[in-house]
């Protein structure tokens, strides 16, 4: 593991040494996919032993999203994650409490959302310090990610922890690069874009790949990338849209809560004395983009007390039939569907009909 990390602070060291101009960039394009490399090392070991999970990190997934909370110790995570889903996750004033990942699921809007308690970040987690390799390697799972700080120092902590996740390849609030990019067989690097580049050129793009022995591929640029897009998208880095839930509101004056609400992607809240929970909830089924879909039985009403709760990539009709049961498709003949979706109501539709929020829909059998 240290020599990991010490070739990670050898590189970080030339990289901070190195002056970023035109006659330089090729070295930095090779330095910044080396350290990549290396950061994704860290968190998947050779050998399989020791990986990235380790004992009490590894949980199922259940319902249709997934929310990790991640935080320094002691700034709440527990005593928000036992109001919002009732699972008691130790809780005590003092650091490392938990010290496993603890589940817990939330119900809301008629959607089952697993809840992920991870335990308490360090600083320098990404240089394999704590147990920051476990829990950001089960953070890269999540589709949302609380990031819990504490209302009286929260820019700090936000930084520091932005920080630890950009090192393990989590983007935060970001979309990711539009660029296209396949592997071949032969024939070289083909590069093209359809937009300007300001920051690449192909002399980097080949020692970026070259570093992870690419020499056959086609790379579209659909954006004005760097060289750190690039990497990226060799990588297989994600991108996972977050909150920071500002606790313990109750220890600041009104004043200070006007200051916390220009933080972007921010909820203030008390965990302890559960204010401002609907702002929360609410933001959360934004960012998780999720969709309700109400059925209808023939010569019913719909039943509006269980919808099927569809993902923003999976929300046609084809999709809200396999979230039923994987069997129904080889029976559709057509499905009738009332709502926003719908020009007419209703309207006849096939299997690629894409639904939004609120649609009802019966399914009709051959």
């Amino acid at each position: 593991m240290a020599s990991i990390v010490d070739k990670i602070k050898e590189i970080e060291a030339e990289m901070a040494r190195t002056q970023k101009n035109k006659a330089t960039s090729y070295h930095l394009g090779t330095l910044k996919a080396k350290l990549a490399k290396l950061r994704k090392e860290l968190i998947t070991p050779q050998g399989g032993s020791g990986g990235g999970s380790g004992v009490g990190f590894d949980v199922a997934k259940t319902g249709v999203a997934r929310i990790g909370f991640v935080g320094f110790p002691s700034v709440g995570k527990s005593t928000l994650m036992s109001k919002l889903t009732g699972t008691f996750s130790a809780v005590a004033a003092y650091e490392f409490t938990t010290l496993t990942t603890v589940p817990g699921v939330l119900q809301y809007k008629g959607a089952k959302i697993q809840i992920l308690d991870l335990p308490g970040i360090v600083e320098g987690a990404k240089d394999g310090r704590g147990r920051g390799k476990q829990v950001i390697a089960v953070a890269r799972t999540c589709s949302l990610i609380f990031l819990v700080l504490d209302v009286l120092k929260p820019l700090t902590d936000k930084k520091i922890i932005e920080t630890e996740l950009e090192g393990f390849g989590i983007r935060l609030n970001k979309p990711p690069p539009n660029i296209y990019f396949k592997k071949k067989d032969k024939g070289g690097i083909n590069m093209t874009n359809t937009v300007p580049l300001t920051h690449l050129d192909l002399d980097q793009v080949k020692a970026v790949l070259s570093e992870y022995k690419i020499h056959n591929a086609d790379i579209n640029f659909k954006c004005d990338a760097n060289i750190d897009d690039l990497i990226d998208i060799i990588e297989g880095r994600v991108y996972i849209p977050a909150i920071y839930v500002l606790n313990k509101i109750d220890q600041i004056s009104i004043e200070e809560l006007d200051l916390v609400y220009k933080i972007p992607h921010a909820v203030p809240i008390s965990a302890h004395h559960e204010w401002n929970f609907d702002e929360l909830l609410e933001k959360t089924w934004e960012y998780l983009n999720l969709i309700r879909i109400y059925t209808k039985p023939k010569g019913q009403l719909p039943d509006y007390s269980a919808p099927v709760v569809l993902r923003e990539n999976l929300r046609n009709i084809e999709d809200f039939c396999n979230s039923i049961h994987k069997g129904i498709v080889k029976q559709f003949k057509y499905a009738l569907v009332w709502g926003s979706s719908a020009k007419h109501q209703p309207q006849k539709v096939g299997l690629t009909h894409v639904l939004q929020d609120e649609d009802v829909v019966q399914l009709v059998k051959q």
